[in-house]
């Protein structure tokens, strides 16, 4: 068992962290805490706004600031966004504060669960197989690094997913409640 107070999911856009960790924190009574979703309150401004008036990089300081903020508590299913494993400190915040669970998926996959997907800013390319397969090149390796446990997902839907991280989870992990 690894005792953790949170868990935390990574992975890349469209592997299902947002909808797989609603069904998670819900089964374990966890919060649910979208970390795009912390940086869009925190910044008063969406996704795609912030790509354009700070860049990927003043997007990422943004992330930064979320993740330690929201690490910070326990009993949380934290949905990380697919970068923020890119940074050497979010990564170091990840891996002491949850146990974490890489939903990993293939490039095919994600195209087809993307495919209307008008939203994300590094997808706002023609060759989006292309930049995928290149994020997933430089991503996969650091999601391995921080992962206690990994479920692909191409094969499930989101219940199917979150039935088998249920017995997984039940085997692997250990919630930590802080000592009062």
């Amino acid at each position: 068992m690894n005792p953790a107070p949170n868990l935390i999911l990574i992975g890349p856009m469209g592997a299902g962290k947002t909808c797989i960790g609603r069904r998670l924190a819900e089964r374990f009574t966890l919060e649910f805490v979208d970390l795009d979703q912390v940086i869009v309150e925190a910044a008063g401004a969406s996704i795609p706004t912030l790509f354009d008036l700070v860049g990927e990089a003043g997007f990422r300081r943004h992330e930064q600031q979320a993740l330690q903020r929201v690490l910070g508590g326990h009993g949380q299913l934290v949905s990380t966004g697919g970068g923020a494993v890119l940074h050497a400190d979010n990564r170091a915040a990840i891996a002491g504060h949850g146990f974490v669970v890489y939903l990993r998926v293939s490039v095919a996959a994600q195209l087809e669960r993307l495919a209307r997907d008008k939203a994300r800013p590094l997808l706002q390319r023609p060759d989006r197989e292309q930049v995928l397969q290149d994020l997933a090149y430089h991503r996969d390796p650091l999601y391995q690094q921080l992962a206690d446990l990994t479920l692909d997902t191409d094969l499930y839907t989101a219940a199917e997913a979150t039935s088998q991280l249920v017995v997984k989870l039940a085997a692997h992990w250990q919630r930590q409640d802080p000592i009062a």
